[in-house]
């Protein structure tokens, strides 16, 4: 994975800054998400090491499967990579644009998986309480997952704040085990 990343990052850093120079942060993000989106199906991905499809056909499907969302410079990033062999790097390209995004507006997303649907309520005061926290404004993803039997897990990149019924139990049998 950190050879991927490695690969991807000097893509990520050229699409972030010409995007910034254009004042187009959000619209390059939505397209670059879409663009990764496309490149991570299955059927895409079959596609990306034969050679049987030129580069250009594959900037072509990419691009075109996207649509609107992504704009000229865009399209012209997707042909790059396609030229360069490295279409299949668009997740990791677009997940770096993201954190670079995040750290130039001063946000982080936390990911918030519980055991029931969270109200308004609740989701403001985690956001709150993450917000005082991390010292940055918070954008709050949240998730179901019944098996967590209550409470919640929450995640901002590698921090991680496990407050579930399920982890505490798992905390307190390696405790009796120990």
């Amino acid at each position: 994975m950190a050879e991927r990343i490695t690969t991807a990052r000097p893509y990520a850093k050229a699409i972030f800054a010409l995007a910034r120079k254009g004042n187009t942060l959000a619209a390059t993000s939505a397209g670059l998400v879409r663009a990764a989106e496309v490149a991570a199906d299955p059927r895409v991905r079959a596609l990306l090491g034969n050679p049987h499809v030129t580069p250009a056909q594959l900037a072509e499907l990419v691009s075109g499967v996207a649509g609107p969302a992504l704009d000229e410079h865009g399209r012209n990033f997707v042909s790059l990579l396609a030229q360069n062999r490295r279409l299949g790097f668009l997740p990791e390209i677009a997940a770096l644009f993201e954190l670079m995004k995040s750290e130039l507006e001063n946000a982080v997303d936390v990911e918030v998986i519980a055991a029931s649907q969270l109200t308004p309520d609740q989701e403001s005061r985690y956001a709150a309480a993450l917000q005082k926290k991390l010292g940055r404004s918070v954008r709050l993803h949240t998730k179901v997952d019944g098996s967590l039997i209550g409470g919640a897990v929450l995640k901002a990149g590698d921090l991680v704040i496990d407050g579930s019924i399920k982890g505490r139990l798992e905390r307190l049998a390696t405790d009796l085990t120990a």
